[in-house]
């Protein structure tokens, strides 16, 4: 290459200082590997759940503010007593006392209460902690420290607190509890998932290759991958907060890419040695193409990821910060590790070969040849062209139809539904959701930080505030009020020298339409003074505020990114606006899906999940930079193979429409190979029972799949007939622009007449 030829200088120099010492970096990668496992294997208790918080949120300031001046009064932690004989019974009254004294004893809680305590001093409180039945109470409070403190502290306390004895039942809740269950619940399914993804890998990789040298490769890789993130993962977290997320989701990632990047490099060497090339020749230039085109997907999928730094949530954040670095480590791996390992097997790479048995059984000869031009790929491919504006215009028109429910979207933050029924933290949120007048984890909380004025101001705005719709009562320094009316008297600790705030109970889900336009009607009550509103419903109104603001940031970057490394790569201004294009319709199926599915909940039974009627804004943003960034990977893998059939050519008519076909025909197999292994890794990380994770697995596998057949198969090929010889066009000043500094291969030099044989190379 040109500027280019840096790269690929670069590229031919790493395969080269490979190829010298393979056995060096191989032990060298061991061991790195044996560190990374090391290091990065307590990575789960250093992590964060969720990261959905920052602390210029409103509702974040009005937490820390109730924290600071009266501790408890905004409580993250619920434990819920279940007693058949009732709340009152001997026996809920003595595992009640004896968990309120130790919470009290307990330096990490503050602001500890419960209906037992306010049934006797403030019978009017007592209501609201005491289910319909009467055979439910809650003990709240507030765990106090760092959000990864919160919910290793709250994971001890659920571990020690819950359980049913002596006919009482114990169960903790709350934000802090439902984190510390999902925490724990993340790590016991990324075992899962490795457990399911690796094998079936294997087994995929061996019907792709048929020899169990070949197919032992990507997979060793993939290995390497998983090590090198638990590694980076660690790293990063004492740094920054890395959400618990990031822990199945970076090392599917790191998995998949490690996995589709070597079955590139593996299958060119491959093809080359059928050239006949000898083993280092072929190393050489499976790097110099295959490599390079695993480099140039690498920094487009890194560069995806990299967008998400523009949003201020931890979640996204560590998600830009690992999910490069994991790229980057399985593009290493590939360019690194698989030129020392091939050099070192040779045409033994081939070895262990399942199908000649198999054919053996069954009494089929040895397998011939296949030209490209003889495979199924390349019949798909011209049938397609030769009716390229109808295959189009369908298409299109049914990956729109797919992606149509995403219009209803209705999007919200999430809560313990997302996780299953058997989880502590969701029997006590289904049972404050449906059995308790008010709903006390979804209290809205309303600060008056520097208020001066008079008891009747705060009795006022109390009495306002108690008037809209939904509220079954507010508590205030003055009073309780229950639909403009006084019911009891006030709450002395809910007001100091510093200000005072109200607790505004609701019986609305805090994501729901009707959530946010109780709290739209609160915020239009007139205030006696500055005010905050804190609470899960202002939180979720806050969160998506801030990420909604920076999403055109994100998505222009990655546009703009797009096409000029899209350019660079093809020396054409066309195919970039045609892969942006392409990549939105996958992208756009995909999302109408998961509304389809998630939101409105179809497929809920069979999948396990609870629909909620709204689906979490950041796993789409999540989903999209890396739906885009794979999808651009199989592009750039086609693109690289078209391009060289183009250069090749005569350049005359039919040069473009040959040209298409012998790229797909050639890279068919394999791309739709690589997706099959991405999706059974990513199908793997579904099996979670944490429903972001489902999402996270089967959106991206429906747009791993859409993409290797659908868009490759049939939209790309079409329009890049329809655009004909267009394709390869550039205005004059980009032209010689790209000539200086395009991304071009090195110049291929053919096999000596001594090693050189009539055979034509296998397909793919």
């Amino acid at each position: 290459m040109r500027t280019s030829e840096g790269s690929a200088s670069m590229l031919t120099n790493l395969a080269r200082f490979a190829m010298a010492r393979p056995r060096a970096v191989l032990v060298a990668a061991l061991l790195l590997m044996i560190i990374c496992g090391g290091f990065g294997a307590t990575v789960k208790s250093h992590m964060v759940g969720g990261g959905y918080l920052t602390d210029e949120l409103e509702a974040v300031q009005a937490n820390d503010f109730i924290e600071d001046n009266f501790p408890g009064g905004n409580p993250n932690l619920i434990i819920m007593i279940t007693a058949e004989g009732g709340v009152n019974s001997p026996e809920a009254r003595a595992a009640a006392q004896r968990i309120t004294a130790d919470l009290s004893d307990d330096a990490d809680v503050t602001g500890v209460r419960s209906y037992w305590t306010t049934v006797t001093e403030r019978s009017d409180l007592a209501t609201a902690l005491r289910s319909k039945d009467s055979k439910r109470g809650l003990i709240m409070a507030s765990l106090v420290g760092t959000d990864t403190e919160i919910q290793n502290r709250a994971a001890v306390l659920s571990k020690d607190l819950t359980g049913d004895y002596d006919g009482v039942q114990v169960r903790l809740g709350g934000m802090a509890g439902t984190f510390a269950d999902i925490n724990h619940q993340v790590e016991k399914d990324l075992l899962l998932a490795e457990a399911i993804a690796i094998p079936i890998s294997g087994l995929l990789l061996v019907l792709v290759f048929g020899s169990l040298v070949a197919a032992a490769l990507p997979l060793a890789v993939g290995l390497f991958a998983i090590a090198a993130t638990l590694g980076i993962l660690r790293a990063l977290t004492t740094v920054m907060e890395v959400s618990i997320f990031a822990l199945n989701m970076t090392s599917a990632l790191g998995l998949a890419l490690a996995i589709d990047y070597s079955l590139f490099i593996v299958s060119r060497f491959r093809e080359e040695k059928e050239r006949g090339r000898d083993t280092r020749a072929a190393v050489l230039r499976a790097v110099q193409t295959a490599g390079r085109t695993v480099v140039f997907s690498g920094l487009t999928v890194a560069l995806a990821l990299a967008a998400l730094a523009v949003f201020p949530q931890p979640f996204f954040k560590s998600f830009a910060f690992a999910g490069v670095a994991v790229v980057l480590a399985a593009v290493a791996a590939s360019v690194l590790l698989l030129p020392a390992a091939l050099v070192l097997l040779g045409d033994r790479v081939n070895a262990l070969d399942l199908r000649k048995p198999l054919r053996r059984v069954f009494g089929r000869g040895e397998a011939k040849p296949v030209r490209p031009e003889d495979s199924g790929w390349y019949r798909l491919v011209t049938w397609v062209m030769r009716h390229a504006a109808p295959v189009a215009i369908v298409t299109t028109a049914l990956l729109l139809a797919l992606g149509s429910p995403f219009l209803s979207a209705q999007f919200g933050s999430p809560d313990d539904r997302v996780i299953g029924d058997f989880a502590s933290s969701r029997q006590v949120g289904d049972a404050l959701r449906e059995e308790f007048n008010a709903d006390m984890a979804s209290s809205a909380v309303v600060v008056l930080p520097e208020f001066q004025g008079t008891t009747a101001d705060i009795a006022a705005y109390a009495v306002a505030l108690s008037k809209v719709p939904d509220v079954p009562a507010v508590l205030s320094s003055d009073g309780v009020y229950v639909n403009g009316t006084k019911m009891a008297a006030g709450i002395p600790e809910m007001a100091g020298p510093t200000g005072t705030y109200l607790s505004v109970g609701t019986t609305l889900p805090p994501s729901s339409v009707a959530g946010k336009e109780q709290l739209a009607a609160l915020r239009a009550v007139p205030a006696p003074g500055a005010v905050l509103f804190g609470g899960a419903t202002a939180l979720d109104a806050d969160t998506m505020a801030t990420v909604v603001d920076r999403l055109p940031v994100a998505i222009a970057l990655i546009a703009v990114i797009t096409l000029i490394l899209l350019f660079l790569f093809t020396g054409s201004v066309v195919l970039p606006l045609k892969a942006l294009l392409l990549n939105l319709f996958s992208v756009t199926a995909t999302f109408g899906a998961m509304i389809w599915i998630f939101q409105d909940g179809h497929l809920s039974s069979v999948l396990g999940f609870t629909p909620t009627g709204t689906i979490d804004l950041f796993m789409p943003i999540l989903m999209f930079c890396l739906a885009f960034g794979v999808s651009m990977d199989y592009e750039v893998f086609l693109l690289s193979r078209v391009r060289e059939e183009w250069l090749a050519s005569d350049r005359g008519r039919d040069a473009n429409t040959r040209s298409v076909a012998m790229g797909v025909a050639r890279t068919g197999r394999i791309f739709t190979a690589a997706a099959s292994l991405m999706a059974v890794v990513l199908l793997a990380v579904a099996t979670s029972e944490v429903a972001a994770m489902k999402l996270f697995g089967i959106g991206l596998a429906l747009a791993v799949i859409a993409d290797a057949t659908v868009i490759r198969g049939l939209l790309a090929p079409a329009l890049m007939r329809l655009m004909s010889t267009g394709n390869w066009w550039a205005p004059k000043p980009l032209a010689a622009l790209h000539k200086r500094i395009g991304l071009e291969e090195e110049p291929m030099e053919e096999p000596t007449a001594a090693t050189k044989f009539e055979k034509a190379p296998a397909v793919g």
